[in-house]
């Protein structure tokens, strides 16, 4: 099972009050994960990631075990504390502006 942290718009639209426990079969991917998510919680269909090419949007970053991961591969192996729900996959929306 993986742990998961969204941001505070994104659990409002998928209407969670915390964080969101997965359980994933087969191989802990970044991407396995964001498919379980949308499978999960349709709403995020299209807010993480482009709906069709499957890209992280702009203003979505990735943290994972205190990395920046949102330019990794999306089928790299997720480490194992996250892959044990030791650790949240963490998925933030950035800040621009000046």
């Amino acid at each position: 099972m993986i742990r998961v942290t969204l941001p505070a718009h994104l659990r409002k639209l998928a209407q969670l009050d915390g964080e969101v426990e997965l359980r994933l079969e087969g191989t802990v991917t970044l991407a396995a994960a964001l498919d379980a998510l949308e499978a999960r919680y349709p709403t995020l269909r299209g807010t993480i990631r482009e709906h069709e090419t499957k890209k992280r949007r702009p203003f979505v970053r990735f943290f994972v075990c205190g990395q920046d991961w949102s330019h990794e591969p999306q089928d790299k192996l997720l480490p194992d504390g996250v892959a044990t729900g030791k650790e949240p996959l963490i998925i933030l929306g950035a800040i621009a502006g000046g």
